[in-house]
């Protein structure tokens, strides 16, 4: 029976860069510093076995988001907690988290043969005793994403983009993780191409128990998968809820905007509003609602006043008027 209870507990993380320039610069010219808001004062909960997904435009700090769970990026302010679990080799602890990058092309070694690649985890952690059981596990696990043994020979630049992210994938694997950190792993692939690895994902989270952390650009891409969705603007959520909820009844004008972008071949033909404008920077965010230059509900108290992220229904929403 797979265990339940959170996995992932944020607690009000936070993520600033200061790209001001150099102090001797400012002094002459009396610039101030100028801070990159990139998260803030983001919390939330992941539960075992399940997958939460972060959707938002680019910029709007999803990348900085999942470094900072995987530990490439300490948070300024706020806490991140991993519970203790009974892990997949029985073990008890914090789980094991490992990343699944965007890039298939950039995140494996071209001068390593694929079946280096894949045992260099299971060495570095010494999952196996000897030689020959790592190779046996690196074929088991070339397998289990959908390759065949025999590819544990070639090299990175003999497979495709999906087939790549299948290897990636069996990295993954390979370290008997618990926790996947997914960033954009499908948005350099075709569209045929996504849905096989979305598929595969779908398979490998029931059948070894995994919890995913999904992030993306595109509100299609995490609709079949996700139990749990986080609409992200500007480095704040300004919708959460159950994935079901947030598609059949969207709250926020910048989730109904996301929504209205996806393709509907029962309607191809509906009427749908276009999205405008450009993200705002971080560094010089507006003042009030952070959306309210591109929405058309847009009132005198979203230009002054920021909305808090509140309890609405079954999930949370960053609006005056949701």
């Amino acid at each position: 029976m797979r265990e339940s209870g959170p996995i992932l507990t944020v607690s009000a993380a936070s993520c600033r860069f200061d790209v001001s320039a150099p102090a001797l610069s400012r002094l002459l010219t009396r610039e101030p510093c100028r801070i990159l808001r990139a998260v803030e004062t983001v919390s939330f909960t992941v539960e075992r076995g399940t997958t939460f997904s972060i959707v938002g435009e680019s910029g709007c700090g999803k990348s900085t988001l999942a470094r900072m769970v995987v530990g490439l990026q300490r948070p300024t302010e706020g806490a991140l907690h991993f519970s203790d679990i009974t892990r997949i080799d029985g073990t008890i602890g914090p789980p094991r988290v490992q990343m699944i990058f965007q890039d298939p092309y950039a995140s494996l070694n071209p001068r390593w043969r694929v079946g280096d690649i894949i045992a260099e985890p299971i060495r570095e952690l010494k999952l196996r005793q000897d030689e020959a059981a790592i190779m046996q596990r690196v074929g088991d696990l070339l397998e289990i994403v959908g390759l065949s043994r025999t590819d544990a020979s070639r090299y990175p630049h003999a497979f495709s983009g999906g087939q790549r992210q299948r290897i990636s994938i069996a990295r993954a694997l390979a370290t008997e993780a618990d926790f996947l950190v997914c960033d954009e792993p499908t948005s350099a692939l075709d569209v045929s191409v996504q849905a096989q690895i979305l598929n595969l994902m779908v398979k490998l989270q029931k059948e070894f128990g995994l919890t995913y952390l999904f992030i993306s650009h595109n509100l299609s891409v995490v609709r079949h998968m996700s139990d749990q969705l986080a609409i992200m603007y500007l480095g704040r959520f300004v919708e959460t809820g159950p994935a079901d909820e947030v598609f059949g009844n969207p709250r926020h004008p910048y989730t109904r905007l996301l929504l209205e972008t996806i393709p509907d071949v029962e309607k191809p033909n509906r009427a749908r509003r276009p999205m405008s404008g450009e993200v705002p920077s971080p560094i010089a965010p507006p003042p009030g609602c952070a959306f309210h230059p591109r929405c058309a509900m847009a009132a005198d108290i979203c230009r002054v006043e920021r909305p808090p992220l509140r309890i609405v229904a079954a999930g949370a929403l960053a609006c005056h008027f949701g």
